[in-house]
């Protein structure tokens, strides 16, 4: 048989900013309740009072509060380097048979300038290539024969290193990026290995972003 508690935790969990902003306290459950008891009761198929769904979230809330940030938040404060690059360009390209050969004649091109940034990624249909933006000319002859399907400029990059432990806790990326989104800002690519991910983001955001991520450490 369905309890309210049971069926109000449903509702949480099937929108992830709400239960967040549960977790956080920034909610007021009287008003949250009132909102929600038609869903409540259609799912329990009886009459509910704003009172019991309170309660229930209540309950909810001081629950998610610790599952949902404690471990995260032991992590986040064990942050380690944080690298900020700016004057880069993001291109996504169509995989083609020769793609391949052309990515590895820019590889030779940046081991000779070891001073420019460079990061690539693969996906079933795209490549999509970073680079500092002295290199455009670069990609864009040795790419020329190549589908490009966007380009994009003056943006900057934010890599992250995490402590080991970031791959058996869950949630660790969602909280990151649910702060950025709150502050509103646009994430172009995000790049990511065992224990660091690089985020794309535009010059003008960029200080915004590094401030952001760098205050979860003193969460």
């Amino acid at each position: 048989m369905k309890t309210i508690s049971a069926v109000v935790e449903q509702y949480i969990k099937k929108k992830p900013f709400l239960q967040s902003a549960l977790a956080q306290g920034i909610i007021n459950l009287t008003s949250l309740s009132r909102q929600i008891r038609p869903e409540i009761q259609d799912q329990l198929g009886k009459e509910v009072r704003n009172g019991a769904i309170v309660m229930a979230l209540k309950r909810l809330s001081d629950d998610l509060e610790f599952r949902a940030t404690h471990r995260i938040v032991k992590v986040l404060k064990n942050i380690g380097e944080i690298t900020v690059r700016s004057s880069l360009t993001d291109y996504t390209f169509l995989i083609s048979e020769t793609i391949l050969q052309n990515q590895g004649k820019l590889v030779e091109e940046v081991h000779r300038n070891q001073d420019v940034f460079y990061t690539s990624s693969r996906g079933v249909n795209e490549l999509n290539i970073v680079v500092s933006n002295k290199l455009n000319a670069v990609v864009e002859n040795l790419f020329s024969g190549e589908r490009m399907s966007q380009k994009a400029e003056d943006l900057a990059s934010i890599t992250v290193k995490l402590p080991a432990e970031n791959v058996s806790v869950p949630g660790i990326y969602y909280f990151i990026f649910q702060r950025l989104a709150w502050e509103g800002i646009v994430l172009y690519e995000v790049i990511s290995t065992t224990n660091e991910f690089t985020i794309l983001v535009s010059e003008e955001q960029v200080d915004q972003a590094f401030t952001v991520i760098k205050d979860l450490k003193s969460l």
